[in-house]
């Protein structure tokens, strides 16, 4: 059975690893993960989130993923105000979205173009959506 999220990958193009480390690693305080010896001549570089990965995969051709993102969760709200007034005095682009009542969070595209959400703690999981049941009867809500 499957117990957790691994890792999450974003694509970026050949030679990103300065941008995806100054980027993740700078701006977002994102400690780098090392990579194991058969897939570090991919390219790419890996950091850590929490008790997770986000895998920067080097993709050719290469499209950024403007829609389809991960969500990075912050300790709370000041902390999620402090990374975006960093991130914007860096020339980031921040856009707040206020859609689910409760919870603070903003988008931002990482220097590939790549969609971002960064999510302070607030309304609880279940609150924000109820679970989908799959059955041998098909799906039931």
């Amino acid at each position: 059975m499957i117990t957790g999220i691994d890792h999450v990958q974003v694509a970026a193009p050949p030679g990103c690893e300065p941008a995806a480390r100054s980027f993740y690693g700078g701006l977002l305080e994102l400690a780098e993960a090392d990579k194991p010896p058969a897939l570090a001549a991919r390219g790419g570089c890996w950091f850590a989130v929490g008790g997770q990965q986000l895998h920067v995969g080097v993709a050719q051709p290469f499209t950024p993923s403007a829609k389809a993102h991960p969500a990075l969760g912050v300790s709370n709200s000041a902390a999620l105000e402090t990374l975006a007034a960093r991130l914007q005095a860096s020339g980031y682009t921040v856009q707040w979205d206020d859609v689910i009542a409760g919870t603070a969070r903003f988008y931002v595209h990482d220097p590939f173009g790549n969609r971002l959400e960064i999510v302070a703690p607030g309304v609880s999981s279940a609150a924000r959506w109820s679970p989908i049941q799959v059955t041998s009867k098909g799906v039931q809500t």
